[in-house]
């Protein structure tokens, strides 16, 4: 049996080490916090709301350009010439292998992917049509696009995906009609022809 004093010396120890222990842990959790608390001045760290996601994609490297327009159902078309219109926008104008390259610090980085994205900020009730164009032509073969539309709230939908063959400059397809019901679910979906644009050739400016 151990004297009076040395049990009272272990009860101070334990509570000790108790305490220190919460206040370790209360540490760490303010720290955790802290360092996952997104600084409001940092513009990259603000995520811009997207409701549907439009994926148009072809071989990498591949030389051609492939043009992404998508209609919405006021008749506004977003496209390489007007990349955004309030509720949809393309967030990148794919142009095959121009500007693939880019130096820095004296390296080239190239990017093979050969990819175009537009997004729909807000879903307005009617139909959306998303066409494929080929804007210019490098080989006299058909070029394959992959073309993906997915429904991103409040789960990831797949809407559509199928594959067109563009077979030369200013060769325009539907790629998929969806429509948008009041309740901001899609309701139908079809593969009717609709022209965007008329037969286009020659290079951007």
């Amino acid at each position: 049996m151990r004297h009076s004093i040395y049990g009272r010396s272990e009860s101070q120890d334990a509570f000790t080490d108790l305490l220190f222990n919460a206040l370790l842990g209360f540490a760490f959790m303010f720290v955790a916090a802290f360092s996952l608390m997104a600084d409001p001045t940092e513009g990259g760290n603000v995520e811009s709301k997207a409701e549907i996601l439009v994926t148009v994609r072809w071989a990498d490297r591949h030389p051609d350009d492939v043009d992404t327009l998508v209609e919405g159902p006021g008749g506004n078309l977003v496209w390489y010439r007007n990349r955004d219109t309030g509720l949809m926008h393309l967030d990148r104008d794919d142009r095959g292998l121009f500007q693939d390259r880019v130096t820095l610090d004296g390296k080239t980085i190239s990017n093979p992917i050969n990819q175009e994205t537009v997004t729909l900020r807000a879903l307005k009730p009617g139909e959306y049509v998303v066409n494929v164009l080929h804007y210019q032509a490098n080989y006299p073969e058909p070029l394959p696009v992959s073309i993906k539309v997915e429904k991103l709230n409040p789960r990831v939908e797949l809407v559509y995906y199928g594959t067109r063959e563009l077979t030369g400059v200013g060769d325009e397809q539907t790629a998929v009609r969806f429509t948008v019901g009041a309740n901001g679910e899609v309701t139908g979906t079809n593969e009717l022809r609709k022209n965007l644009l008329v037969k286009v050739s020659g290079r951007k400016a």
